[in-house]
């Protein structure tokens, strides 16, 4: 069910922390160069005010010239950045995190020089549980130095999370980022995920794209008059996901902003609910 007054600056707060987390981002994977700061800036100017970049997306850069160029304070705007890989030594891989910092922040340090989130990318590293027990550590320390406001995973499942008990200092992690949206419901990580306190993050909130001219998504975008982008964008909300929808185009992100004035009925969620595919983890 949606919650009271859910709206473009509704947030929500990890378990053991006093960091809000915007419910509603922008997603930047495959999105280069002066397009990357293009479609960046006008998110921003259209009232996104979280931004989802990687290492592996080659555009850490623009998002951060992005937000400098747009006026906003530092604090006003969420970035989480994500690392795949370990370096040769601890050492090296904790600097790889850094550099990921310092791209964002344009190479200025100061108290601006931070991410808001900081996860890692996926499960398999090299050297599997020892990998993941390095990279997790590292990003420990940057939490602990201030560097990194939270910590999560992404792409994590409930085997890859219970094994971090063993190496964590902090744990469960703030985070869990995952494909999520009605054909990729993952009940089971989700239910895991939400007992745990661990904040659900929807990459894919729109299946690629891939679905939408699905009878059941299209007959419930008719009957509120929203596109299908709309329909799904909405159903994770109410499922009290973050979405991470992404877009070069102008119309299209701000359209996926829209997403404010109506509401999915019982009726609605239900019909979206039976088209999971997924396995159930």
């Amino acid at each position: 069910m949606a919650e009271p007054g859910l709206s473009i600056q509704s947030t929500v707060t990890p378990r053991g922390t006093d960091v809000r987390i915007p419910r509603l981002g922008f997603g930047v994977y495959q999105i280069m160069g002066d397009n990357c700061t293009a479609a960046c800036q006008k998110a921003l100017e259209v009232g996104y005010r979280q931004i989802d970049t990687a290492q592996l997306y080659r555009n850490e850069e623009q998002v951060g010239a992005a937000l400098r160029k747009s006026g906003l304070p530092r604090s006003q705007v969420f970035i989480t950045t994500k690392q795949g890989v370990r370096g040769d030594t601890p050492e090296a891989t904790y600097q790889l995190a850094i550099n990921s910092v310092e791209r964002i922040a344009g190479g200025a340090g100061g108290p601006e020089a931070y991410v808001d989130l900081f996860l890692i990318h996926i499960p398999y590293i090299r050297g599997e549980e020892e990998g993941r027990k390095e990279l997790w550590q590292a990003l420990e320390r940057l939490h602990t130095e201030g560097q990194a406001r939270l910590i999560g995973v992404s792409n994590f499942s409930i085997e890859n999370i219970e094994e971090m008990k063993s190496y964590a200092t902090i744990w469960p992690p703030h985070v869990n980022q995952i494909e999520l949206h009605p054909w990729s419901q993952q009940p089971k990580l989700v239910e895991y995920c939400q007992n745990q306190g661990i904040v659900l993050q929807a990459y894919s909130p729109l299946a690629e794209g891939l679905r939408m001219n699905d009878d059941v998504l299209d007959m419930i975008a008719r009957k509120h008059g929203k596109s299908p982008a709309q329909v799904l964008l909405r159903y994770g909300l109410q499922n009290n996901w973050v979405v991470l929808p992404k877009s070069e185009r102008s119309d299209r992100i701000e359209e996926n902003r829209n997403l404010f004035n109506f509401e999915l009925d019982s009726d609605d969620i239900s019909a979206l609910d039976k088209l999971d595919t997924s396995s159930g983890g």
